[in-house]
């Protein structure tokens, strides 16, 4: 409406003096930041994970459950609900930036009562209106605008975490997942040494009823079986247990979730270097939503500090009102009112500074965290570097061992029939490999676990290797 002119330039006005003092609270995080890792002081950025990193396993099924886990796993979903709400969290944080319109109509009869000398009587009238309200506050201090940028940070740091979220469930599949695999081979495992146990107790029984062997020696080597056979239900449990939690990733029912499994022992580890330390703070998405929550916090400090000062309302009333409705919008029935309020606050019982520092205490914490999840950062990399290179040289060596008490174990088994051997000698060489062959498989798992972690303290995968970067806002 043309009349509203005047209004609509004091608003344009004022949201060109909205925002005056905003980016004075960066606090320094003071963040050290090291050149290289001392577990990987000259690997190469040629083999930095990829977007996909789950690949290099070489595992089909593996590829599959995954997959299906980004595509339904119920805490990515709830963390992209969260995402939806911060979204308009930021929108309500963002009206009052615009001005408001509001629009009007009453109709009105009236009846009033007359009376005189000789008699009493009524008269009726009616009154219409039909008007517009406009305000607009002027965000002179940077007030709400500090509000909706603290918001907006909020939005950012719920996408990290959706982000987080991801990568968490990603690497919790895919642990299950080996867990399961070395469920499984441990189950082949129980199983076979319980059949050579019991190949070896026949062996005995046949000497102990030719007179060359003890009783003794006949109980011992039945406890080392029944030991054998009590090793195979735990198994059992681990192997069902870990379907069961592999269908809650994927929100599957366990009834109606099948996982096929096979061996640990016939995939991959893929290969991965670190890069620098610097890449952390763009590829880790804690870290990036520690950022964000610190951002958000500063804008919070200065939307309080901003309360502080005076505020200005503009305030506009236009319309029609009249008698009668066919004249209610002729030209003598036409009305406006232009007003601006300026409200300072004076004695609030301290309720603004204590707003004011509450939010430089969130600040502080969130100051804190941030630190703590840069350095957290760097930590889990040294960690899950050193775990993967001492586990790849664990597993080499156990594999010596598991070789080496094999070939001790055939011979015995061989020196047995032959009755050349000491029966005690035959007990010590079977456990000593029983428990060999079952400690490479756990050791294989370590390894694979310690290169989740890796990939995971890494912040996943990206398509190339990315350019070190400061902090956005401080």
């Amino acid at each position: 409406m043309p009349r509203l002119a005047p209004l609509a330039a004091l608003a344009l006005i004022g949201m060109g003096l909205s925002g005056c003092i905003l980016g004075t609270e960066r606090p320094d995080a003071n963040l050290e930041v090291p050149a290289g890792y001392r577990a990987a002081p000259r690997a190469p950025d040629s083999a930095v994970p990829a977007l996909d990193w789950w690949r290099g396993f070489r595992s089909t099924e593996l590829t599959r459950l995954i997959e299906s886990a980004q595509a339904a796993n119920l805490d990515i979903a709830v963390a992209v609900a969260q995402i939806l709400q911060a979204d308009a969290q930021a929108g309500i944080a963002g009206a009052p930036l615009l001005p408001s319109l509001t629009g009007t109509g009453t109709a009105e009869r009236l009846r009033t009562a007359t009376s005189s000398s000789s008699s009493a009587s009524s008269r009726s009238t009616s009154q219409f209106n039909a008007g517009l309200t406009a305000s607009y506050m002027i965000d002179f201090w940077g007030k709400n605008r500090a509000t909706l940028y603290a918001a907006e940070e909020s939005a950012t740091a719920a996408r990290y975490n959706r982000d987080v979220v991801a990568l968490t469930a990603t690497a919790t599949v895919a642990n299950t997942y080996f867990e399961l695999l070395t469920a499984q081979d441990r189950l082949r495992i129980a199983r076979r040494n319980a059949a050579s146990a019991e190949r070896i107790l026949t062996l005995i029984r046949q000497q102990f009823t030719a007179g060359t062997a003890s009783q003794l020696e006949v109980s011992q080597q039945e406890t080392l079986v029944a030991t054998q056979r009590a090793s195979i239900p735990p198994l059992e449990i681990i192997v069902r247990q870990n379907s069961a939690t592999l269908a809650l990733l994927v929100a599957r029912a366990p009834a109606k979730f099948t996982v096929n499994g096979g061996s640990l022992a016939r995939l991959a580890v893929p290969r991965v270097t670190p890069g620098i330390p610097s890449e952390l703070l763009r590829q880790r998405p804690d870290v990036m939503q520690a950022e964000a929550q610190l951002a958000g916090s500063n804008f919070s400090v200065e939307s309080a500090r901003a309360a502080f000062f005076p505020q200005i309302q503009l305030t506009a009333d236009t319309g029609f009102q009249s008698k009668a409705l066919s004249s209610l919008f002729g030209p003598g029935a036409w009305y406006y009112t232009l007003a601006a309020s300026l409200t300072q606050p004076i004695l609030d019982g301290n309720l603004l500074k204590s707003q004011l520092e509450q939010a430089q205490g969130a600040q502080l914490e969130n100051l804190q965290a941030y630190r703590k999840a840069v350095l957290s950062a760097f930590t889990d990399v040294e960690k899950a570097l050193v775990a993967l290179q001492q586990t790849s040289l664990q597993e080499r060596l156990q594999g010596e061992v598991v070789a080496s008490s094999r070939r001790a174990f055939e011979v015995a088994e061989a020196q047995l029939r032959g009755g050349t051997v000491n029966l005690v000698s035959v007990l010590q060489v079977q456990q000593t490999f029983f428990s060999a062959e079952d400690n490479l498989a756990q050791v294989r798992l370590t390894r694979f676990q310690a290169a989740t972690s890796l990939f995971q303290a890494l912040g996943g995968g990206w398509t190339q290797a990315p350019k070190p970067a400061a902090p956005r806002r401080f």
